[in-house]
């Protein structure tokens, strides 16, 4: 078993036994709408680190809650994020990119046509 295997199932089982302490699943912290708008004030606590020029610590923290929040709604949902992350990076790595408005973009870039 490689670490970062190992690790990643380190992690989700740490998700896991918050999810069990709060008892999400019988509380509404698993409602995927919830959980949406919780990621949302995350993403807006990010910006605002990055915005105002808080601290890296701050920044990290605040991704980190992210993550955790987007590692609960893979268990909410039912889903391997582990697979469905690998199985996305093969699909991107195949991807093209464009300079779009001055900054890199890697997309399908469906053309209209």
């Amino acid at each position: 078993m490689n670490q970062q295997a190992d690790s990643w199932r380190r992690m989700m089982q740490a998700v896991q036994d918050f999810h069990h302490k709060h008892d999400f699943k019988n509380t509404g912290g698993e409602e995927l709408n919830y959980r949406i708008a919780l990621m949302a004030e995350e993403l807006g606590e990010i910006s605002s680190c990055v915005t105002k020029g808080k601290s890296k610590h701050l920044l990290a923290e605040e991704v980190a809650d992210l993550l955790i929040l987007l590692m609960g709604t893979g268990i909410a949902a039912e889903f391997d994020l582990n697979q469905a992350f690998w199985k996305k990076m093969d699909q991107l790595m195949q991807r093209d990119s464009r300079m779009v408005n001055g900054r890199i973009r890697v997309s399908e870039f469906r053309d209209m046509e």
